[in-house]
């Protein structure tokens, strides 16, 4: 990129877990592992029990395994590396790798953001137009809206990426974040551009989760007035049950997401700014996998039938 190969900075140091004491670092490794190890292995057998059960074999669990693959790919960009500087000495970062390192987190990150609004669009869907849901939401229909969410992700990685480092980073070069994260790499970055870009960064970021945020708001909207139709307590029970699990995802995801970017300027410590980052990067996707699992009956049934009664010896 043209503004890396005009910086003098070839690798920032990562800062996020400076200000913590130094006994505390091994505590919240084996935390973080154990929960980063517990997020891979619910989201793999949530998309082994997909791939098995031929039940499953519809759209929404459809975009439920696309959804794992995306969180997977997520926490693999950024939490192996925060692992290792938990315990190491020197957290530098090389330029090339910090390049990858943002335009994974943001290509995956944005993707998941994306097929959580068609997962609210096939609820939507299948509550308020449930004779029109299998024209509306052919397997062909299902994957121009995963590959379009992935499309999407990947030019918001690209978009964003190329913006932050087309800058001229002329040092200091220490990264008060225990990632690449784009504020405090803008406040490193010199130049009269500065301003533009952050301004830019930020408008075209806001614009797609607010508008992911809108459609998802307007969808339950509109499922919650239909529910309500329904004349029978246990049919609106059910209609309620299908999109349980999704809707609680959705106000974790974008619940912790409001608090670490909406808050204040200066109004926590870098430490609080450092824990309040890792709730979204290693919290959200560790709660993802529980909450469908638990409150999914149909996904919990499957995943018992699958391996539970493997591990017993019984066939289901």
């Amino acid at each position: 990129m043209q503004g890396s190969n005009s910086s003098s900075v070839s690798e920032f140091i990562l800062l996020g877990f400076s200000a913590f004491p130094h006994q505390l670092l091994p505590v919240l490794y084996l935390l973080f592992l154990m929960m980063y190890l517990f997020t891979l292995l619910g989201n793999l057998l949530i998309m082994a029990t997909i791939w098995r059960q031929r039940s499953l074999h519809m759209p929404m669990y459809l975009f439920l395994c696309a959804l794992s693959i995306s969180e997977i790919l997520y926490t693999f960009a950024v939490i192996p590396r925060m692992l290792a500087d938990l315990l190491a000495t020197q957290r530098s970062i090389a330029l090339v790798a910090c390049v990858g390192q943002m335009f994974f987190a943001f290509t995956f990150g944005f993707t998941h953001s994306f097929l959580l609004t068609i997962m609210g669009y096939d609820r939507y869907l299948a509550i308020c137009h449930p004779l029109r849901y299998s024209v509306l939401m052919s397997p062909r229909g299902c994957g121009c809206l995963v590959a379009w969410s992935w499309v999407g992700g990947l030019v918001m990685g690209l978009v964003v990426t190329t913006a932050i480092f087309n800058l001229t980073f002329c040092g200091p070069n220490k990264v008060h974040h225990f990632a690449c994260h784009v504020p405090p790499l803008l406040e490193l970055a010199c130049g009269d551009n500065v301003p533009a870009v952050a301004m830019g960064v930020g408008l075209v970021c806001i614009t797609a989760l607010l508008g992911c945020f809108i459609f998802l708001l307007l969808s339950y909207i509109f499922i919650v007035v239909t529910i309500l139709r329904i004349p029978s307590a246990e049919g609106r029970q059910k209609a309620f049950s299908t999109c349980a699990s999704h809707l609680t995802v959705v106000v974790v995801h974008y619940g912790f997401a409001s608090v670490i970017y909406l808050k204040p300027n200066g109004a926590t410590s870098a430490e609080g700014d450092t824990l309040m980052a890792t709730t979204y990067t290693i919290l959200t996707p560790f709660l993802s996998p529980i909450i469908f699992s638990l409150r999914n009956k149909e996904l919990k049934m499957a995943m018992k039938r699958t391996f539970l009664s493997e591990l017993c010896g019984d066939k289901v």
